[in-house]
């Protein structure tokens, strides 16, 4: 099976040793995602904000894929507060239709940059 990274400019740019996303076969690996702006590589202001923006990241990656946000068949979600938990179902309604993927949330003591969420991944293109 072959091995394809995937990179795109609308999503913010890799800021360590990892690939935005990992294609292998028909899924794709889609490394978490933090609430940057991807021209300004500054995180959006409170919960909602970088919420959203993270969503918006997740969906430029998976359209470099060659898929598209209704693809994704697993998220994973850190939150620094739980207490967040409405609001991140608010917009994963706001972005989704059912059937909903797969999904878990955990909070995190702390995300980088001070982040307050992070999701990763996991698409299927058939």
């Amino acid at each position: 099976m072959t091995r394809q990274t995937i990179q795109t400019d609308k999503a913010p740019a890799a800021v360590g040793t990892y690939s935005q996303a990992v294609k292998v076969g028909n899924t794709v690996y889609i490394s978490g995602q933090l609430g940057f702006d991807p021209e300004t590589m500054e995180l959006r202001e409170g919960f909602k904000a970088q919420a959203e923006q993270v969503f918006e990241n997740i969906k430029a990656i998976c359209e470099a894929a060659g898929g598209s946000i209704n693809d994704v068949v697993k998220f994973n979600v850190s939150l620094t507060d739980l207490s967040d938990f409405a609001v991140l179902n608010e917009v994963f309604v706001a972005n989704l239709s059912e059937p909903y993927p797969a999904r878990a949330a955990v909070q995190v003591a702390a995300l980088p940059k001070g982040g307050v969420v992070e999701i990763e991944s996991i698409l299927y293109i058939d």
